[in-house]
């Protein structure tokens, strides 16, 4: 072979190693840019691909000679660093790879390979920089990717263990990578003792197979998730119609009452609900629900509430009994969730007015004649505790100008962003403010203050309702 034939070969593997080292570097900034734009489920696999790649190319950049003739002398010890590195580090981003793929005891035994592997780099970079031997750990280094490549081929080459020990929802593209990059190399490493020359593309290319493989496996469960995302946003969407269904449609019109109510779930769906009961032109009850929890497990014991009270309103009048006998209907169906509730019963021909409440926070009442804030608790348990609860029973006058307040705990707890509640006394100052307010105008601007004391960047903490009730 003449000299000018192999300065081209050289050239040849130069380019082929500077070209393959850049592809898999802008393959792994590719997979973190993707990462970073769709922050869904699968994203943390694509984090550790474009690792595993970007630590191969560099690798392979590391090793090229043309690399090294590029830089300033004193750069060629950092290269050798970053070349003995990158090999020990590759297996190490491989195993989390792997790791994100993987259940039950393959995951524990990809673990334990994932922690021997760091150790092994650990070893192998601190010896290197302290004898510069950089070849003391590369035959353990090369043991554990060999386990970890059979115990994924062994996995993918039995269904019934891919099903059990695998996070896949389509296997055969990651099974035909893994099993090309296995025979390339087993190729490889079978002729290298009979001196037969073995591409350098091949490598690369056997490589790229198994990582896009990977790739393919994680983009798959990216879109997997964001379509299942898109079908319970669109299921939580129709959830939330519903569930507004069930409440009040406007507050009923009833002389000597003014009535208003402000309804503001956490979330799509909520844990929250109220309801008027009006008898007739004259009487009303008036509840307010708040189950524990938020989202849609509160929100369907929220319409179970709905169900029982629809079901009891025969005894609208008489609150103890009225609480009693939802409390019975729900038992047994909660399921470990507690539920509070607050009744107020109102009769404005008699001027009589009953409140009972299981474990929510007490009725507010605002005298005009006198200008007096009153907090009214009458409680029982609260509703999922056990069956069969007496709930006291206060029987109060009805005074003209009487303002009555029934909210859930949503509204006083409330925090700021030094951690500091709305509690009970902000409360006091926004009614007593707004005391010439109606009811409408009091809801509103209640809401205005909460949503003012929340942390800007703050999502709503609690459900939130109250109703305003003011006899006229």
């Amino acid at each position: 072979m003449t000299t000018e034939v192999q300065a081209l070969a050289v050239l040849r593997g130069e380019l082929i190693c500077l070209f393959s080292g850049a592809f898999f570097v802008s393959s792994g900034a590719a997979a973190f840019a993707i990462a970073v734009i769709r922050r869904r489920g699968g994203v943390r696999l694509l984090v550790w691909i474009g690792l595993w790649s970007a630590i191969f190319g560099l690798n392979q950049l590391f090793q090229s000679p043309a690399i090294a003739a590029a830089l300033p002398a004193r750069m060629g010890p950092f290269l050798d660093l970053g070349a003995v590195s990158a090999s020990y580090l590759t297996i190490v981003a491989a195993a989390l790879a792997f790791l994100e793929l993987t259940l039950g005891a393959l995951r524990r035994l990809v673990q334990l390979l994932f922690v021997v592997d760091a150790a092994i780099a650990v070893a192998g970079i601190a010896t290197y920089l302290a004898t510069g031997n950089a070849g003391m750990f590369i035959v353990p280094n090369q043991m554990m990717a060999v386990t970890g490549l059979v115990s994924l081929l062994i996995t993918l080459a039995v269904p019934s263990l891919t099903r059990r020990y695998l996070v896949l929802s389509h296997s055969r593209v990651l099974t035909i990578g893994s099993f090309l990059f296995a025979a390339e190399s087993l190729w490889a490493n079978a002729v290298a003792p009979l001196k037969i020359h073995v591409p350098a593309i091949l490598d690369s290319l056997g490589f790229a197979v198994l990582l896009f493989s990977f790739g393919y496996v994680a983009l798959d469960m990216i879109l997997t998730n964001e379509r299942r995302l898109l079908s319970i946003d669109s299921e939580l969407r129709i959830a939330r119609q519903l569930q507004f269904s069930l409440l009040p449609q406007g507050a009923p019109r009833l002389p000597g009452l003014r009535i208003a109510a402000a309804y503001e779930p956490m979330t799509a769906v909520a844990g929250d609900f109220y309801e008027f009961l009006a008898i007739d032109e004259q009487r009303s009850g008036f509840l307010v629900v708040d189950v524990s929890g938020h989202g849609v497990p509160a929100a369907l014991i929220a319409s179970m509430v709905k169900v029982a009270a629809s079901s009891v309103n025969s005894c609208a009048n008489d609150p103890a009994e009225f609480l009693r006998r939802i409390g019975n209907t729900l038992s047994g169906n909660l399921r470990g969730q507690l539920v509070s509730a607050a009744y107020l019963w109102m009769d404005v021909g008699s001027r009589v007015a009953r409140y009972s409440a299981a474990g929510h926070p007490p009725l507010i009442r605002w005298r005009t004649t006198d200008g007096a804030l009153v907090r009214i608790e009458s409680n029982g348990l609260l509703f999922g505790v056990r069956q069969g609860c007496d709930y006291p029973v206060c029987e109060l006058q009805l005074s003209l100008g009487d303002r009555f307040l029934l909210y859930t705990d949503g509204v006083t707890e409330a925090e700021n962003a030094a951690g500091d509640a709305f509690g009970d006394g902000k409360l006091e100052q926004v009614i007593r403010a707004q005391q010439s307010a109606t009811p409408m105008e009091l809801t509103r601007a209640l809401v205005a203050e909460l949503r003012a004391w929340l942390p800007p960047s703050d999502m709503q903490q609690d459900d939130l309702t109250l109703i305003v009730v003011d006899v006229q």
